[in-house]
This record gives C-alpha cells, structure tokens and sequence, in this order.
C-alpha cells in the first residue's frame, strides 16, 4: 500500500518523531509498502544535501521558525492545499508509485492541519499517532500557557474548518488531541501510559469522537493501539556485535560464552561484567529545551560529587547556559559537551556508557532514549516514573512516594520528584552500584519488542484495519 505521512518537520532533522518516521518508513519500505513523507522544506547548510535527492520527501514551502535554522513550519490554508495536491499528483506521475491507500498524521501542529485536511479533500483514512504532551511542552516552554492553548485551539479549529461543534470539546491540551482523534480512523500511542491518558481524556477515533470522559460512559476496550517507537534492527545487531568485540578484546571469559548475544538471546549479565574499566559513565542526550530539564541534571550532578564522566549529546537553546553553568559550579564529574551524533553513533555511545539519565517529567510520552539504552543491555537513571513503569526493570527511580503525579494528572507509581536533591540522589545510587559492579539489570525482551520490524508489522496491522 502507498502511505503518506505528515509531520511538523522534515524527517531528517533532530528529533525523537523524526527518527522515528524515518525508521518506519525504512521497514516499511523493505516489506513492500511505498511511502512519501510531506513535511516542512529544510533551511540551512545541511537542506543543501537533502534537497531534491529522495523522491520519497515530499518538501512543502517553509520558513526557517528558530534562530539555528534547524526547524521550519509551513502555513496551512488552501494555497498550502493546492500547491499539496498539485506536487502529488506530478510526484505519482513521475515515479509511477500506486494512488495513496492511507494518510499517517505524526505531528502536533501545522503538519497535522496539513495531514487531516489532505485526507478529508480525497475520503482517505487517517491514522495518527499522538507523539506529544501538547499541554506539558506549552506549560514548560512559553508564558501564559492556558492563553497559548486557547489561542491554538482556534487556530486548529480554523485550519480544520470547524466552525460548530455538536458537544463541547474544550479549548486545553487534551480538547486539542480530542479533536485531532476524532477525526482519525484510528490513534496510536508509543506507549501504555499515554495511550490510557488519551482514552481517559476522551481523545479517541471511531464512534466515541469527539466525546469528552464526563459526558460518556468510558469505552469497554481500549480504543487506542499501544506501538512503540522502535530501534534500526540493523544498527542494533551491529553495535551488539561491536561491543561483544570489544568485551572478547578485553578477555572476558563470561562475555565470550554469552556472545550469541547480537539476538538478544544472550545472558544480560555477561555483557555487564564486560564494561571497560574507569570510573562511572553517563551519558544524556536530547534537544536542550527546558522541558528535557538539561540545567537541572547538572544541577543534580555537582550537588551529587559523584566522580564520574558525563557526556551530554545533542543541542538546543540551553546549550550556552549549560556550559557556562558547568563553569560556575565546577562539579566533580567531568562533563563533555559532544553535540549532535548520527543515530548509529549515539547508539554507539549508549551503549558504551554505563547509564543513560533521563530527566523530563510528564513531557515524554514513550522515552525513547531508555528503551534504547535497555536494548543495548545499558541501565538508565529514570525521573519520570510514568516511563519507569513501562521500562519496566534495569532504572534507578527518581521519585518520592508523596509527590503529585506530572502535569497535574494523578501520581504514577512512587509519584515524579523534580527536586535537584532527588536527582542527586539517584545519581550518587547509580555511580555507587556501577562502581561496585552490580548495577540495575534491563528486561532481556525489549531488545526483540522494541526492534522496528515487530513495530512496524503492528502498524502495518492498523493500516489494513482501517483501509479494509
């Protein structure tokens, strides 16, 4: 089938969604499916290498929307609608690919606009897959948020051509994602926790749209499918079998006997036993925005005096703050800015750390960096106790049984601490038990549900669902 997914920026740009609709429409690809993705043109110096080299991005005009032009919005309205259809047509045209079965929205903003008002001009079916905490991103990033919010329901009503509602929908986050689901054939989340949110707020497709929790009795089953965002099966055999080089270089006896390890069917513990000598190695990694909380990790990390190396991949508008407040509090940990990696590289450096530390509280809605890192056999300090439930195993908590739950919903399990004590805590917990040798252990089968080939068999699975 021909799949066309919409997202607020261009695939190759940084970012958790991007990897992701890359990776599916690689797998996708290989089992046979053809897939164009319409986003938002590049800008800037990397654009140059992109522009016009894959038939399958479908560039929409754009202007450049941060000062380090790396992300870019497109207007939707119907010139944005005509100039769609128009490249479509000539893009089927020119490389023969089939008429599109289905329309995959993966995006919160103007791409979703884009998305749904596509599907509705030519009675295609929309999936889409809630990435985001619309209303926790807005309260960590921009002042007046309930205004914000208010101010981006009207837009997408306005861009999605609702001008009555039959029943109140509301004008906060969740009234946002439950117009976006009402609209859609089917809604995927990457996770459990978020997929129970999304029902419990009403923001389901079929025929419960558009129904807020008060005003309907909940659904009997699930109406929204749980596929998470998967990891390169490819990549991750090869970065499996760097590291099982590596540790047989070293002469670890345990890890030769468990090296059949590159299909997950090996002992977690000969690989533990396999880490290079030095002192604990942590590493973060993600854009540097306040909602993923970079300022208050390091924070954590000199009131913690843990004796470690710190590697901080990716970047963003904390970047400068963040060194200069590694200068001012001079923590005992060595701490490297490394910058933004290829995805092979990053998982590279993941799996050589010893822990990955992730630090945002109710903004992520799958954590892809820790089912990573738990694919690679890593460990990861966890302040979000959301995505520590579905991790599952191999974390330490950051968390304090009192604590109210994040974004005001009610407490996951042990509640969110967002204190720099507690993180440092966690901290001084995690560097203790790497440097005695028995740190947290992964759950062995994420490494197999978390590859992209199973995630993509079940979205392949929603797809036929929603096109028969």
């Amino acid at each position: 089938m021909h799949v066309v997914m919409f997202g607020d920026q261009h695939a190759e740009t940084l970012g958790g969604a991007q990897v992701s609709m890359r990776l599916q429409r690689r797998f996708l690809e290989k089992a046979g499916h053809t897939v164009t993705i319409v986003a938002p043109r590049m800008h800037g110096a990397r654009a140059r290498q992109v522009a016009g080299a894959d038939p399958s991005y479908l560039d929409l005009p754009s202007i450049p929307i941060t000062l380090d032009r790396e992300y870019s919005m497109t207007w939707p309205g119907r010139r944005t609608d005509r100039w769609l259809d128009a490249a479509l047509r000539r893009l089927i045209a020119d490389t023969g690919r089939p008429r599109v079965d289905v329309v995959h929205v993966q995006a919160d903003f103007w791409g979703a606009y884009i998305g749904h008002c596509f599907a509705r001009r030519h009675g295609l079916p929309v999936v889409h897959t809630m990435h985001n905490r619309v209303d926790v991103g807005i309260e960590a990033t921009a002042p007046f948020p309930k205004l914000v919010l208010r101010v981006l329901n009207a837009w997408q009503r306005r861009a999605l051509g609702v001008f009555m509602e039959g029943k109140p929908v509301g004008r906060d986050g969740w009234a946002y994602l439950r117009r976006f689901a009402g609209r859609s054939d089917a809604v995927t989340a990457p996770s459990s926790h978020f997929a129970r949110r999304l029902e419990a707020h009403g923001a389901v497709p079929g025929d419960r749209r558009m129904v807020a929790p008060h005003l309907d009795a909940p659904p009997s089953v699930p109406a929204v499918d749980v596929i998470w965002n998967g990891i390169d099966d490819d990549v991750l055999d090869e970065v499996l079998a760097e590291a099982s080089t590596r540790a047989e270089k070293r002469g670890d006896d345990a890890t030769r006997r468990g090296a059949a390890s590159v299909t997950g069917a090996s002992d977690e513990s000969a690989r533990l036993s396999a880490r290079a000598p030095g002192r604990p190695r942590f590493v973060w990694l993600g854009r540097m925005s306040p909602e993923k909380r970079l300022l208050p990790f390091l924070e954590a990390l000199a009131a913690s005096g843990v004796d470690a190396d710190v590697e901080i991949i990716g970047g963003g508008g904390q970047l400068r703050a963040a060194r200069r407040l590694v200068e001012g509090l001079r923590p005992r940990a060595t701490v490297t800015f490394a910058g933004r990696m290829p995805y092979a590289q990053t998982l590279r450096r993941i799996a050589a750390a010893d822990a990955v530390v992730q630090t945002s509280i109710g903004f992520e809605t799958q954590g892809m960096t820790i089912f990573e890192a738990a694919s690679l056999g890593t460990p990861s300090v966890v302040n979000d106790p959301d995505l520590a439930a579905e991790l599952g195993s191999g974390y330490w908590a950051v968390a304090d049984g009192d604590a109210p739950g994040p974004g005001g919903d009610a407490p996951g399990p042990g509640g969110a601490d967002d204190s720099v004590t507690a993180l440092a805590d966690a901290l001084r917990a995690a560097a203790s038990d790497i440097a005695a040798g028995t740190p947290r252990v992964p759950d062995p089968t994420i490494r197999e549900r978390f590859r992209q080939s199973s995630r993509t068999a079940a979205m392949v699975a929603v797809y036929e669902r929603v096109t028969a």
